[in-house]
This record gives structure tokens, C-alpha cells and sequence, in this order.
């Protein structure tokens, strides 16, 4: 009887969530005061026009001991954008680019992706832009992972993430055709995410 209550045992913690992996993945959310979502696009050829948008949250998981990232979800709301310039936000914001109130916010998410050794990797999930939802990938690297000096003191991610996309591929056709504006956006993302205990 021991002989089979022995695997039996070993094969319910194997399963269990209550095993080590599951233990010590950590949920973290995005502190939106030290977290930027920003992107270049091209303009009629001559320079590339930066901009931002200034409501960004989000939260995912993270196993430090497996460099695991899991249940990623950013979301950014549309009519935060901001390119220092109010003519052209106000464009970005109409049908033309980001139709802001048909679709306020678009969001990024992943289910799982490993990092390297040295805290890089690949995150391959799904932005949901203009009514589509479409692969993207977004190069990663953990930059800092430590208790945070001062204030909340919660353990807390530094991470820094690369990506592009082509916005014609969510409908976005303005200025595409007769090369006013870009096809091809540049994402630059930069995160502090705090552990939520």
C-alpha cells in the first residue's frame, strides 16, 4: 500500500500550485508615476516626431527564481496622448489615427514568456488597437530588481522594452500612401512595476 501512496504523494505536489514555481511568482503593478509609454514616427521624411501618453496602467506576474513573466495586461488610455503640440494631438486623437472615442484605451497583453540569464528576452503577446487585436513583440530587459529605497520600500522592477509595429496593419491609413506620416511606429517603454505585498 506505501508503494502506491508514495508516487501517488509526490505526483499531487508536483501538480499542486502550492509547488515552488507557482510560490514565488509575485503579482506587480505598474507605478504610472515612473512609467512611460512613448513612441517615434516618421514625419514626411524629414525628422521623427516623438510622443507619449501619460495614462498607462497595468500589472503582471514574475518568478524571480524562473525569470518567468506571465498575465501581462498594459493598458493605455487613448486620449492621453501627448506630442508637446495641441493641433496635432487633437488630430491624433480623431479618426484619422487613435478615433480616442470610439476606442479610449487599446492594451498590450502576454501570457508568458521566459527571460535570459542576464534579465533579457522576449515578450510575444497581443495589442488590441482600433477594434484588432494583433501579434507584438516587445524585446525586454530587466534592468533592476531590488527593495525601493525610500517611500512604499516594496520590492520593486525596473524594466526597459523595445517594440514596433505598422499602424496600417490596424486600419491607421492616413498620410501612409503619399508618405506624410510614417506606417512604421517605434515603441520605447520604460516601467517601474512595485510587488503589490
Amino acid at each position: 500500500m506505501l508503494k502506491i501512496l508514495k508516487p501517488l504523494v509526490c505526483l499531487f505536489f508536483m501538480a499542486s500550485p502550492l509547488s515552488s514555481s507557482w510560490a514565488a511568482a509575485e503579482r506587480y503593478t505598474l507605478d504610472s508615476a515612473h512609467t512611460t509609454v512613448a513612441f517615434l514616427i516618421e514625419h514626411v521624411g524629414y525628422a521623427k516626431t516623438l510622443g507619449h501618453f501619460s495614462d498607462v496602467s497595468g500589472s503582471f506576474l514574475y518568478d524571480a527564481d524562473t525569470q518567468t513573466v506571465s498575465d501581462v495586461s498594459i493598458v493605455v488610455k487613448t486620449a492621453s496622448v501627448n506630442s508637446d503640440n495641441k493641433k496635432r494631438d487633437k488630430h491624433v486623437r480623431s479618426k484619422d489615427f487613435l478615433n480616442v472615442k470610439k476606442h479610449p484605451q487599446m492594451v498590450f497583453s502576454a501570457t508568458d514568456a521566459t527571460l535570459g540569464a542576464s534579465g533579457s528576452g522576449t515578450v510575444i503577446g497581443q495589442l488590441a488597437l482600433l477594434g484588432q487585436s494583433l501579434p507584438l513583440s516587445l524585446d525586454v530587459t530587466l534592468n533592476k530588481s531590488d527593495k525601493y529605497p525610500f517611500g512604499h520600500k516594496r520590492f520593486t522592477l525596473g524594466v526597459s522594452a523595445r517594440g514596433s509595429l505598422q499602424r496600417s496593419a490596424y486600419g491607421m491609413n492616413y498620410g501612409v500612401a503619399n508618405g506624410i506620416v510614417g506606417d512604421d511606429i517605434e515603441l520605447i517603454i520604460e516601467i517601474e512595476a512595485n510587488q503589490d505585498k
